[in-house]
């Protein structure tokens, strides 16, 4: 089947027209492009990712089934909640937003991943991401333990579009704290879905779950057009994981 490449700010193939599972590359949908903010931003409005390794081209995906994390799906281990207690309560120990993107992104481009000799996340990703954080668009979450930045992830944002993209750790749970103050952050704004992009095991143990393509693609379309959040985290945002959720 043949691959669409395309030039810079050409616009992107519909999702739908993404490989299927008969295809060497399920959810590849182009090549080429740019990744500077216009293009970044246009396939991120249209559930689409850049994915590729060094020496590749730009490659685009669009996945079926998308993996997402529902906010009230979100499992919050009773080691998790323990380890959440100790940190919220021990002095030196907080969870910051956009102090320090570039650290982030650099962290978990070097960060080695199960079963994966190198990182997609190439020096042209952090350069062009750096640029979305810059223009409003990508944003750090930071677990910092004594003046030290210990763990984090980074995220897409549109509206209340929230796209998760990659984490890293430099202690026990660092990451899964980050993950934890996102949720939290999101279900305290009223945001019910995290893409995860791609289905693993250590996101399915936290809750993430597929659903079909074309109902990702209209959460996106519907969210990305509401008013765009705060990226500021208080304290206060762990109420809304930490205590009993109201039942319907």
């Amino acid at each position: 089947m043949r691959l669409p490449w395309l030039d810079p700010g050409d616009p992107f193939p519909n999702p739908s027209q993404a490989w299927g599972p008969e295809q060497a590359a399920p959810g590849l949908l182009a090549a080429g492009g740019a990744l500077d903010v216009d293009s970044l931003c246009r396939a991120y409005a249209g559930g689409i990712f850049p994915w590729f390794s060094e020496g590749q081209p730009i490659l685009w995906w669009s996945t079926d089934p998308r993996m997402v994390l529902f906010t009230d799906e979100f499992r919050l281990h009773r080691s998790l909640r323990k380890t959440l207690s100790r940190f919220i309560e021990t002095s030196g120990c907080e969870l910051r937003i956009d102090t320090v993107f570039d650290a982030v992104i650099r962290a978990c481009a070097g960060s080695p991943r199960e079963g994966q000799a190198g990182t997609w996340i190439v020096p042209d990703m952090v350069k062009a991401y750096t640029a979305l954080h810059r223009a409003g668009h990508a944003h750090s979450v930071e677990t910092w333990i004594d003046g030290e930045l210990a763990g984090g992830l980074y995220c897409v944002a549109m509206g209340q579009a929230v796209f998760g993209e990659s984490m890293f750790t430099r202690r026990t749970d660092a990451s899964k704290i980050a993950l934890a103050g996102l949720v939290a952050f999101c279900r305290h704004h009223g945001v019910r879905l995290i893409d995860c992009q791609q289905n693993t095991r250590h996101l399915a143990s936290m809750g993430a779950r597929e659903i079909p393509r074309s109902d990702f693609v209209a959460q996106v379309a519907h969210n990305r057009l509401k008013p765009a959040l705060r990226w500021r985290f208080d304290p206060v945002y762990w109420h809304d994981l930490l205590l009993p959720r109201p039942s319907a």
